[in-house]
């Protein structure tokens, strides 16, 4: 089964979130979405649950491999490559509030259907944190002795409560580099 019938499923399967929800949609309004058949649907995905799962997930992964992009730019200074984490995080969850207010059930940490991955994913992303913390943090000290862990705990506490500013994106950039200047008691440079 092709990867990209597959990628169809899952777009049709997000307009249809868009327009109606979670629990409104139906494999048939999938289905009609792409202009095929339920049981061509049925080829690629096994019920309604786990084509939003796949979906969740596609979402969830691609966020995850830009943050790691970010985290691995040995070429950007720490604090870019921090702010590049902590923006492939509230990149996600700013388009799906964007796209429909049926769309944010994806990132519900407490969701029956997405728990798991939203979890996954901040746990994940945390690992990237911790791990950029950990290098900073060898090279460079810390003001107050604070440990990699307690940093990456502090940067998501960060993105969450920019979720819902009106100029999330610009407020991220001032704030991540106030915290890293704060954790490395020096100011940060503006290239970094």
């Amino acid at each position: 089964m092709g990867t990209d019938r597959l990628d169809e499923v899952l777009d049709a399967t997000y307009d249809c979130l868009t327009r109606y929800g979670v629990r409104r949609t139906t494999m048939d309004d999938i289905a009609t979405t792409m202009g095929v058949s339920r049981s061509a649907v049925y080829q690629y995905v096994r019920s309604k649950d786990d084509a939003f799962r796949r979906l969740a997930g596609r979402l969830h992964e691609q966020a995850l491999a830009r943050a790691g992009r970010a985290a691995a730019d040995g070429e950007a200074p720490y604090a870019v490559r921090v702010r590049g984490v902590l923006a492939a995080k509230l990149d996600l969850v700013l388009a799906l509030h964007e796209d429909s207010p049926h769309t944010a059930e994806l990132l519900d940490e407490k969701a029956r259907l997405f728990g798991g991955i939203c979890s996954a994913f901040t746990a994940d992303l945390r690992g990237l944190l911790v791990a950029l913390f950990a290098g900073l943090f060898a090279e460079a000290g810390t003001a107050e002795g604070i440990e990699p862990g307690e940093a990456a705990d502090l940067c998501i506490a960060l993105v969450a409560g920019l979720e819902t500013a009106a100029d999330a994106h610009s407020l991220l950039s001032l704030g991540s580099d106030a915290l890293v200047a704060g954790l490395l008691g020096a100011p940060v440079t503006a290239s970094g």
